[in-house]
């Protein structure tokens, strides 16, 4: 394994090939005293032009704007508008999560740079579908595809009909333009609630462990779930049921979940382009709750894990506080 950034310990080498600038530090937003200067420059790094979040926005608009169906046909229940959304949504999952797959596993087209975890895709393996985790979070993923399209579906039926109330930038700029900030934080708190009961008795051992059989990941992992997890990782669409808000962030909020679980697992930190330029695709905070299993259920950007003492930075020292917490458990 060959070591990429200069923080690393011998230790450190041993277990990834590649690993973000360390330790890993959460969001300042939840530091008390409060830090707003820093916050707000911290907010403005993660809007980043070629980062995941701005192309998500970009993407949303986009899709809105040429690829969904008009609301007036949502009014009423039809096979025609609903087919539209399922294979545009279809579309968007295969080329990103079959687009990364192929660049980064299938063809290697950085080889192992910026590749977190040197084990290969697992074939074989009674654990999961066909014996092959490729095939299996293939199948998965598309599974959960359809819960995507349920909710997407179910809020243009609920704007159509007059059950949510629908805003536009030119009616209520302030407020759209807030939303689109509040909302990927939204989608890590609500990431974190949810998967932090996902991760407790019947529901862990039924449901989540299905996910977890991807100790080390690819694109396609992101989304290769129990049914009952995808229902509920996409349902927090009802937050538009509440929430004033435009189809452009009903969009956006759903790219967190079907387009964000595939780039997070990726496996690797970077996607290069050229020599030194890369989208930032990775999310080592994830790999590291992969990895470990009981730290990191939330995301950088929510307080939950430091909190609630389930934070791992990543480091040597990070790894030896999850073993102490593992025998303080095990020992009560």
């Amino acid at each position: 394994m060959t070591e990429q950034t200069g923080t690393h310990t011998s230790k450190a080498r041993r277990v990834w090939n590649f690993t973000p600038i360390l330790p890993i530090k959460v969001a300042p937003y939840w530091s008390w005293p409060l830090r707003p200067v820093e916050s707000i420059l911290y907010l403005l790094r993660s809007w980043n032009p070629v980062g995941l979040r701005c192309l998500f926005l970009i993407g949303a608009i986009v899709t809105w704007a040429f690829f969904t169906p008009e609301l007036a046909r949502a009014e009423t229940l039809a096979f025609g508008w609903i087919a539209e959304v399922w294979l545009r949504n279809f579309i968007i999952l295969f080329v990103v999560a079959g687009g990364l797959h192929l660049l980064l596993w299938r063809f290697g087209v950085q080889k192992d740079e910026y590749r977190y975890d040197m084990r290969p895709m697992m074939k074989g393996a009674r654990t999961f579908w066909f014996k092959n985790q490729v095939w299996d979070n293939m199948f998965w993923s598309f599974v959960a595809m359809q819960f995507w399209t349920f909710w997407e579906c179910f809020v243009w039926y609920a704007y159509a009909n007059g059950w949510a109330t629908m805003i536009t930038f030119g009616s209520n700029p302030v407020w759209f333009v807030t939303l689109i900030i509040l909302l990927p934080i939204w989608a890590g708190f609500y990431f974190y609630a949810h998967h932090r009961l996902l991760h407790v008795g019947f529901m862990y051992r039924h449901v989540h462990s299905w996910h977890h059989k991807n100790i080390n990941t690819g694109p396609w992992s992101g989304l290769a779930m129990h049914p009952v997890e995808s229902f509920i990782l996409m349902s927090d669409t009802l937050l538009f049921l509440l929430v004033p808000a435009h189809p452009v962030h009903v969009i956006f909020l759903l790219f967190h979940h079907g387009i964000g679980a595939p780039t997070s697992h990726t496996g690797f930190e970077k996607l290069k382009i050229g020599k030194s330029a890369g989208i930032e695709v990775g999310d080592f905070f994830h790999q590291l709750h992969h990895k470990f299993f009981d730290c990191n259920y939330g995301t950088w950007e929510t307080p939950w894990d430091t909190w609630f003492d389930t934070f791992h930075d990543g480091t040597p020292e990070g790894d030896d506080l999850v073993k102490q917490r593992r025998r303080r458990i095990w020992s009560t």
